[in-house]
């Protein structure tokens, strides 16, 4: 029963940030990548004469805004990709960060290995109140359970073993989803840039050679201007999924070595009760 206030704090902080967040986001910044394409890539100031159909100036910044201009109108789109994959990359590092707790785990484990070796279950649990994070709130429903079950005399070792076990594996059950959620936006997005920046090569060539095929031999801008546009679509899209690629590992990585953690500390917890019981 002790343990629920943990839980209840653990769902509160997901639908305030993490859900909330993803709900909402996507549109926003959907939204925030056509304006981006209109008014910041289609700035009359970058272009030749201050006419967007024109080339894009020859240098500087505007050089570089009006060429990704020209990539047409996939570029809003693939804008809007970036834009979700370091929102939802950068919530996630927040979230993650904030779950990894105050200070480090390694030093939490140690402290409550000393604390159960001695017997101080009270000064183990407020260890995990003062360290705060995902590793800490599982220790913590653990060793309250752990300390319900030195004073239950009906059941007996195994059961009461079983039930620490099970304890440990619901606490764990309910962070892990507030660890690893919105990843799965963030793996999408290495995927489905790809292929959005490969439609817009495609279409790229299409004009580029359609072009070519209407004025012949004096198509050469028009063929250079589709190759162009086809070009800029796939860097966006390649980068853009390298980019979403390497957060996913990097997260991941941070997630499994909460886990492992967690995993340590209830190892501990459960060998230390059943070696306490006759």
């Amino acid at each position: 029963m002790s343990a629920q206030p943990t839980t209840t704090v653990t769902k509160k902080g997901g639908k305030s940030f993490s859900d909330v967040f993803s709900s909402f986001a996507i549109p926003v910044l959907l939204v925030l990548g056509i304006s981006i394409y209109i008014f910041v890539l289609g700035n009359p100031s970058n272009f030749e004469g201050g006419v967007p159909t024109n080339h894009p100036i020859k240098e500087g910044i505007g050089h570089v805004l009006g060429l990704m201009h020209k990539g047409g109108f996939i570029v809003p789109i693939l804008v809007s990709l970036v834009l979700m994959t370091v929102s939802f990359s950068v919530e996630r590092f927040l979230t993650i960060g904030k779950a990894q707790g105050k200070g480090s785990a390694k030093d939490l484990v140690a402290k409550i290995k000393t604390f159960l070796n001695q017997g101080q279950i009270d000064a183990a649990i407020a260890e995990c109140d003062k360290q705060e994070g995902s590793v800490a709130n599982v220790t913590r429903a653990t060793l309250v359970k752990y300390k319900e079950m030195l004073t239950v005399s009906d059941l007996t070792k195994d059961q009461k073993v079983l039930a620490l076990q099970k304890e440990l594996e619901e606490a764990t059950q309910l962070e892990l989803p507030h660890l690893e959620r919105n990843l799965v936006i963030i793996a999408t997005m290495a995927s489905v840039s790809t292929l959005i920046a490969l439609l817009g090569t495609v279409i790229g060539m299409i004009k580029a050679f359609s072009a070519l095929a209407a004025e012949g031999a004096g198509g050469q801008g028009a063929l250079a201007d589709g190759i162009s546009e086809a070009l800029i679509n796939t860097a966006l899209g390649i980068g853009n999924s390298a980019l979403a690629t390497i957060m996913y590992n990097v997260f991941t990585s941070k997630i499994d070595g909460i886990t492992h953690t967690i995993d340590e500390i209830g190892f501990t917890i459960t060998q230390q009760f059943a070696a306490s019981q006759k």
